[in-house]
């Protein structure tokens, strides 16, 4: 991570959270920069865990099948954007056999 992609946050955690954390971070023998690696950690994974639950939630009612042509659908036209249209070519090849 370079500096100049860093931004400065203001925030505001209740004592015992704080006295929680700096103990849990101290038992593993902290460096600078611990606590700021640690609140980044754990905010892009619950991030990327309301971001799964959505999509669940979204996806609750498709079967398997709706999923799965939907991802190979979306997988076809990144490779065709990647490689060209031979990879056009090839999935309409694999479709008639």
């Amino acid at each position: 991570m370079e500096t100049d992609e860093l931004v400065r946050w203001t925030v505001k955690v209740s004592k015992d959270t704080d006295v929680s954390l700096r103990s849990f971070l101290a038992q593993r023998g902290t460096k600078k920069g611990d606590l700021s690696k640690f609140i980044e950690q754990a905010v892009q994974k619950e991030v990327f865990a309301q971001t799964v639950a959505n999509v669940q939630a979204r996806n609750a009612e498709k079967s398997d099948k709706e999923i799965d042509d939907a991802i190979n659908d979306a997988l076809r036209h990144v490779r065709a954007e990647l490689w060209g249209s031979s990879v056009k070519k090839s999935a309409a090849k694999k479709k008639k056999i």
